[in-house]
């Protein structure tokens, strides 16, 4: 995916460090931000695959560090959590300021609870989504439940959160104390998505429950078996953004259907791998794809390989092709398989091939036709096949032309 390093003030004056992730081709059909969870940063593995996956599905994701946290400025014992809202105000703002308002808001663990407080604050936002989200804000002072006498007593306390030291002060717990958590979800007014793990052990799932309970219509919930609370296992928060991205286009206004509007002679695909590795990134004419090649030669096996999309390209012309032949001569067929396999044989095992050294590709597709068809019609069958514009392409003359863009 493409992405932009961004910064941002907060009201404060402090600047904030940010990531705008956006899909392959650049242009997004909506915009999401993220608030990531108490204490983490928005660079925590979970976030990252999540935004991955929503920009797959078109959506740009803006997600930031909270002032004293990751790469912002700040000091964070002076925040709390109706700070936390201000700087996702802020963040909104810069986001309709130097692209487009967001549409939907992401909120992990205490991230969660600020998403719904401040959902009321951002008229464009349409839909809203929790992950381990607490029901009420002040469920945080467990973390660090054994400091609250110092804190209350002395104002502040270094607590370890995560294996970290952080200062906490007392209005920290005052201001958790003052939300009034249940009256913002009564009334939020959004489709509200819930996603929480039966098994999590930092934020138990009755949360889910009461804030379930609480919200109104349009609202749904979503199991996630086995994963804890930080989403540790890949598959977990990869699973959260393929959901979350396919419920949010139903109330963003932007169904896959009509992501793009291009003519049939554009044809446009683009393909993006960043990084190490051979996984690759494509939209084909606003679907998104993923290449890769297997483990052992150096992939992830997360995609098909270049030429798995080579024949599949063959394959479904072939079938669309034989279909388009059979009703226009009105003939019974009711299905076509397509089986095709590519290897590299030596040059001098073609008899027919011009070329004699070295060696040369070859695929071989098998038709597989449903229906009552005779000899005769499947023997026509076979030649239409060799016919198809994919098939022609391949045999044929292809030039290449490659130029550098303009950086």
């Amino acid at each position: 995916m493409r992405y932009e390093k961004l910064t941002f003030e907060n009201d404060q004056g402090d600047h904030l460090a940010a990531r705008l992730d956006l899909p392959v081709d650049g242009d997004p059909i909506a915009y999401a931000l993220f608030a990531h969870c108490f204490t983490c940063s928005k660079n925590l593995k979970a976030v990252a695959n999540i935004s991955r996956a929503l920009t797959r599905q078109g959506i740009a994701v803006l997600r930031f560090d909270f002032t004293g946290l990751g790469e912002s400025e700040g000091d964070f014992a002076d925040t709390n959590f109706s700070s936390n809202i201000d700087d996702l105000v802020a963040a909104a703002v810069f986001l309709e300021e130097q692209h487009e308002a967001p549409s939907i808001l992401v909120g992990h663990s205490l991230g969660g609870a600020a998403v719904l407080q401040v959902a009321h604050r951002l008229d464009s936002v349409k839909a809203v989504a929790t992950i381990g989200a607490p029901y009420d804000p002040q469920h945080v002072e467990h973390l660090f439940e054994q400091s609250l006498g110092e804190i209350e007593q002395q104002g502040l306390a270094s607590v370890n959160i995560g294996g970290r030291p952080f200062t906490v002060k007392k209005q920290f717990i005052d201001d958790l104390r003052d939300q009034r958590a249940k009256d913002n979800i009564a009334t939020l007014k959004r489709a509200l998505l819930i996603f929480h793990s039966p098994v999590d052990t930092i934020v138990d799932i009755e949360n889910a429950a009461l804030i379930f309970k609480t919200a109104r219509h349009p609202k749904s919930f979503i199991s996630l078996d086995h994963a804890d609370h930080l989403l540790s296992d890949a598959a977990d928060s990869e699973y959260v953004g393929a959901v979350l991205g396919a419920w949010a286009r139903k109330y963003i206004g932007a169904p896959q259907e009509d992501r793009k509007h291009l003519a049939l002679t554009d044809n446009q695909v683009v393909a993006r791998l960043e990084g190490a590795g051979f996984r690759t990134e494509m939209l084909a004419n606003g679907f998104p794809l993923i290449a890769d090649e297997p483990v052992a030669v150096g992939g992830t096996n997360a995609g098909p390989t270049p030429y798995d999309y080579l024949l599949a390209g063959l394959g479904a012309c072939t079938a669309m092709t034989l279909r388009m032949y059979a009703d226009r001569k009105g003939w019974p067929l009711e299905a076509v398989e397509v089986r095709l396999n590519h290897e590299k044989i030596h040059a001098k095992d073609c008899q027919d091939c011009e070329q004699k050294t070295g060696r040369i590709d070859q695929i071989e597709r098998e038709l597989v036709l449903t229906g009552p068809l005779d000899d005769a019609q499947r023997q026509r069958m076979k030649e239409i096949a060799n016919r198809c514009p994919v098939h022609r392409t391949l045999e044929g003359e292809v030039k290449i032309l490659t130029e550098l863009a303009d950086r």
